[in-house]
């Protein structure tokens, strides 16, 4: 068997470079060839969190790995719009650390349980996208942070409603109002069970908002969003 690994290695290293060649591949944060994703981009989006007063409040406080530009919004389009999926772990893992350094500067309170609660996407949306791209992400981060986290996806958009684009953050709000509704497989947290609210772009903070205000509802204690990028 251990005659053969070396063929096979060369043969997969072959194809691999093969494909490159019909199909370069690049980092989806700065477009450097070689890699979907460079330590650079890492590094930039593993920055200090920075604290977001969004138009739309959501009462908890929100948090951002970063301005929406450079890597952070050329990551989030190549993954939404171009079908990078490869970029959904990077930026889960980048999610994981910054929920880690928030919960290391006692911006999250102690818990038996983290609940990652990812804000609802449109089905509309999701399906022309290949999924959903916020639960990707999430539930990559809610892997790297480990035991105590649980991925729980127990929000939906209704059916029909409108796409907030181009939307201002009174629109947006009035748009979401009773839009945003708890899934059927939605569970009821436990009494010591902390939650936090992830999105990919925070715009008016409509979305969180409305997320933050049914999982209250719902008997959630929600402690923070986090969110890749502040536009």
């Amino acid at each position: 068997m251990d005659e053969d690994r070396g063929p096979r290695a060369l043969l997969s290293a072959t194809m691999r470079a093969g494909a490159d060649l019909v199909v370069p591949v690049t980092c989806g944060g700065c477009g450097r060839a070689g890699r979907h994703w460079c330590a650079r981009c890492a590094r930039r989006l593993s920055d200090t969190p920075i604290e977001c007063v969004p138009r739309v409040s959501p009462h908890v406080p929100v948090w951002a790995l970063g301005r929406y530009r450079g890597p952070h919004r050329h990551a989030v389009i190549a993954l939404k719009e171009h079908g990078r999926r490869d970029l959904a772990e990077p930026l889960g893992l980048a999610l994981a650390r910054a929920i880690t350094t928030l919960a290391r500067w006692a911006e999250l309170p102690d818990a038996a349980r983290l609940l990652v609660v990812p804000a609802p996407t449109r089905r509309l949306a999701a399906r022309r996208r290949g999924g959903d791209p916020v639960l990707t992400i999430a539930r990559h981060a809610a892997e790297a942070l480990g035991a105590g986290v649980r991925l729980q996806p127990t929000l939906m958009i209704a059916a029909g409603t409108r796409d907030s684009a181009g939307l201002d953050a009174r629109e947006r709000a009035r748009n979401l109002r009773g839009a945003v509704r708890p899934s059927p497989s939605a569970r009821a947290p436990g009494a010591d069970d902390v939650t936090i609210v992830v999105d990919d772009v925070l715009t008016t903070g409509a979305t969180v908002a409305e997320s933050v205000r049914v999982l209250t509802t719902g008997g959630h204690r929600v402690a923070a969003a986090v969110v890749i990028a502040v536009a």
